[in-house]
């Protein structure tokens, strides 16, 4: 492995989701070539190519053979059954993957350099976001290679730390109860606004202040409502409520369900004392 750019480099991207779409933007931001990328679906592969000036193939055995960095940002479930194919004549180019919950030993059978870069951050293609201010966790099997790594990932974000597989699992976790069950309340909000004709957008001062106060206090602090104070003449009353309301699923709707839970599980963490 033999990167010859000081700085900027050369990277071919596998995957043109939301995650890819927004790293190859980021890269072509910071200076470095992004000189292909590639897709199952060639319309895929095309129009994020086409954004930041790439090649575009959904043929694996055309991806490129001297790109400094290959980036693998595609679901987990689909990245073991590609490594046999992209190792070809590749063994000895350095590969990453940007996942959460796979290890970085997963390219350990077909190439010789490898790690990992995980940004940790909700992606849409139709939002592009800011790098500078992600966490990227990065790891790599040598020193050289996260070397490398390092280089690459200080050019995109400002704060850049060093994870081992492990670890980076539970931080994968902790970001999807932070993000996505966080967005299934919003959405189960929608739903209960929607029955009474309110507009969704009545939430989005609550939202914004919820978010701004664990910049300042613990989430321990910054918890408030009829649950940790189990305040029981609210909770059945709006158990009542949510008994009524039916979701747009096949599944009875388990909104009361989940209401007492959350409750239950609010209120035992404001009554349990922290360990000694």
């Amino acid at each position: 492995m033999t990167i010859q750019h000081d700085h900027f480099m050369k990277i071919t991207l596998i995957g043109a989701g939301n995650l890819a779409t927004n790293l190859g933007m980021a890269l072509c931001k910071a200076g470095h070539t992004v000189s292909q990328v590639f897709s199952r679906t060639m319309d895929s592969a095309e129009t994020l190519a086409n954004q930041i000036g790439a090649q575009a193939t959904n043929n694996i055995e055309s991806v490129d053979h001297d790109s400094d960095i290959y980036i693998v940002a595609l679901k987990d479930s689909v990245v073991a059954s590609l490594l046999p194919s992209l190792a070809k004549g590749r063994e000895d180019r350095l590969f990453v993957h940007t996942a959460g919950s796979l290890p970085a030993d997963i390219f350990k059978p077909y190439f010789w350099h490898y790690g990992v870069v995980y940004p940790m951050q909700t992606f849409s293609k139709s939002r592009i976001v800011d790098f500078r201010n992600i966490p990227c966790f990065i790891e790599a099997e040598s020193r050289k290679s996260l070397s490398y790594i390092r280089q690459l990932t200080a050019s995109l974000s400002e704060r850049v730390i060093e994870l081992n597989s492990e670890k980076r699992r539970y931080v994968h976790l902790a970001a999807v109860f932070a993000c996505n069950f966080s967005n299934l309340c919003y959405q189960l909000a929608h739903k209960v606004l929607e029955t009474e004709d309110i507009p969704f957008d009545v939430m989005l001062p609550l939202i914004d202040e919820t978010a701004r106060k664990v910049h300042d206090m613990s989430p321990e602090e910054a918890q408030t409502g009829p649950a940790i104070r189990y305040d029981r003449n609210v909770i059945d009353k709006h158990m009542d409520m949510l008994a009524e309301i039916t979701l747009a699923t096949s599944q009875p709707s388990s909104l009361a369900g989940f209401y007492q839970t959350a409750s239950n599980l609010i209120h035992q963490l404001a009554t349990t004392p922290p360990p000694e």
